[in-house]
């Protein structure tokens, strides 16, 4: 006769501990992982930034890892916060600085190609205000990346503003605040000193872009050298004329300018035997002072982290003898 008996409590015991003992690795495993990625979740969406551009679309920034930059003062301010090496791609006019260069060249920011500017497959496309041509700019806004565009004004204030923007797209609010910071004090020490000047003793100063075939493209108001003149403590005596145009013989003759502004070219700065033998500057002030002032272009006109420094340099051509705030050169 078989006696029949409940298991042993300990021996239940004993199971319970094993089946433990098995899963106890697997279920700790899977509330790790869990853990891990709900925190991956919320730093992702933490990480997000909605930011309203130039154009009043609000903008979602996710990373910031591969970026494509279009305009040379969006190039330089990058580069400047630190973040040069999240570029990935630049166009034709970011020549500044150096290693900038050695990066992929999507075209000239004002004849792009959408299909050229995705091909490097970016995370984030930043673009100055202005780019194009508007097809190219419409077929980005509708791809997949954001772009984000970048408002283009030409004041101190709108420069400082800029590399804010920039720093929030980047998520380096601090570096941005650092950096406006810097160039505030620049703009402020050189406002102070240009004070100093009598308003009947402002030098007149014309900038040029060119003098194709001896006729003289000038900047009106509303230009990137208009505004620059202005910083510098000049006056632009084309100002009256709106934009970029080819001035007459006579008009820059009545202008009387005592200062012309170029850029340097591909093949140097422009040769003041050269300039001034255009019969439109021939009987200017400038002329017989041969006062030609050359600079380079994204440096005097880019309106980027350096146009402080090239505001100050401008100054110094027109009041040499002006005391002028010091500060550390430009690199």
């Amino acid at each position: 006769m078989r006696l029949s008996h409940s298991p042993s409590p300990f021996g239940a015991l004993r199971s319970v501990e094993r089946l433990s003992g098995r899963r106890f690795p697997f279920l700790f495993g899977l509330a790790f992982a869990i853990v891990i990625t709900c925190g991956a979740i919320v730093q992702s969406v933490a990480a997000e930034r909605v930011i309203e551009d130039a154009t009043g679309r609000k903008v979602t920034i996710g990373s910031t890892d591969r970026i494509v930059t279009i305009g040379g003062d969006i190039t330089e301010i990058v580069y400047a916060l630190g973040a040069g090496d999240r570029i990935i791609a630049r166009d034709t006019t970011s020549s500044y600085p150096p290693e900038a260069a050695a990066k992929p060249d999507v075209g000239y920011m004002r004849a792009l190609s959408a299909e050229g500017v995705l091909s490097v497959k970016p995370d984030l496309i930043i673009a100055v205000e202005g780019s194009g041509p508007k097809d190219a700019i419409t077929l980005l806004e509708s791809a997949s990346v954001p772009i984000v565009i970048v408002p283009e004004r030409r004041t101190g204030d709108s420069i400082l503003a800029k590399v804010r923007l920039i720093a929030d797209i980047l998520g380096e609010t601090e570096k941005g605040d650092k950096l406006a910071g810097t160039m505030a004090a620049k703009f402020k020490a050189l406002e102070t000193a240009l004070a100093r000047i009598p308003e009947n003793e402002r030098r007149k100063a014309v900038f040029l872009m060119s003098l194709n075939g001896g006729k003289p493209m000038a900047a009106g108001h509303n230009t990137a050298a208009d505004s620059m003149i202005r910083i510098a403590g000049g006056i632009n005596p084309m100002a009256a004329v709106e934009g970029y145009k080819p001035a007459s013989d006579e008009a820059l003759i009545a202008a009387e300018p005592e200062v012309v502004v170029m850029m340097i070219g591909q093949s140097g700065p422009p040769k003041p035997e050269v300039v001034f033998d255009s019969p439109a500057l021939r009987a200017t002030p400038a002329a017989r002072d041969k006062a030609l002032v050359t600079m380079d272009g994204l440096y005097l006109l880019g309106f980027g982290p350096r146009t402080a420094d090239a505001a100050r340099d401008l100054a110094h051509a027109l009041y040499p003898k002006l005391d002028l705030p010091e500060w550390p050169a430009a690199d």
